[in-house]
């Protein structure tokens, strides 16, 4: 019942209320990036969605601009030469605490996400789409935040975030949504598993130990 009924229910009415009392965030972060670099105040990108009758689907995400518009599009971050060249001052503050996913909340009122999830991989990321398939984490609405979040981020190589997501799967629950949701909370305050440029950063500790 939880998965396919109040799930949804609570992702509308939690998003229908952030969208109308953090409209004063709402044009603060707008002046801020308007002022830093004129232009857009979102980027949509081209994301997978959850899978229908087996085939992938696309939809596209919003998100605060946190990067100049030389900025090259369709490109995930870590595969950027010199990154930082590219972030805005606002955007640096956006990206650390996570502010540049808050559109993403029209995303979850549209019903192409959910509040919880697997994050939505980039249309071309079709390493990620084929792990998150031996879990079947392609069954379900991607997310604002989910179990890989809190569990590394940026530092996971891409199998461990697919088993993540699989766990994920397989306990879909109040309480678990609940779990990830305030853990996600702390994480952003920590600024945990934030890396700019990289990923598996995790993996890259372990192997300079034990050299």
């Amino acid at each position: 019942m939880y998965k396919k009924y109040f799930k949804r229910l609570i992702d509308f009415v939690l998003s229908t209320i952030g969208i109308v009392v953090l409209l004063p965030i709402w044009i603060a972060l707008a002046l801020a990036i308007k002022v830093d670099d004129p232009g857009p105040i979102f980027f949509k990108q081209k994301r997978i969605a959850k899978d229908k009758n087996g085939k992938k689907q696309f939809f596209q995400i919003y998100k605060y601009r946190s990067m100049k518009m030389c900025t090259p599009h369709d490109t995930p971050t870590h595969l950027l030469k010199n990154p930082q060249q590219y972030i805005t001052k606002t955007g640096r503050f956006l990206r650390k605490t996570s502010l540049d996913e808050l559109p993403q909340i029209f995303n979850i009122w549209k019903g192409e996400m959910s509040i919880i999830g697997p994050r939505p991989a980039l249309w071309n990321q079709d390493d990620l789409y084929a792990e998150r398939a031996k879990y079947d984490a392609n069954a379900i609405l991607p997310g604002l935040t989910g179990w890989a979040q809190i569990n590394g981020r940026d530092e996971l190589e891409i199998s461990e975030k697919a088993k993540f997501d699989g766990e994920y799967v397989k306990n879909i629950s109040f309480l678990f949504d609940c779990k990830c949701f305030f853990g996600t909370l702390l994480s952003v305050l920590k600024k945990e598993g934030v890396i700019e440029g990289g990923t598996s950063e995790m993996k890259k500790r372990k192997d300079k130990e034990k050299e």
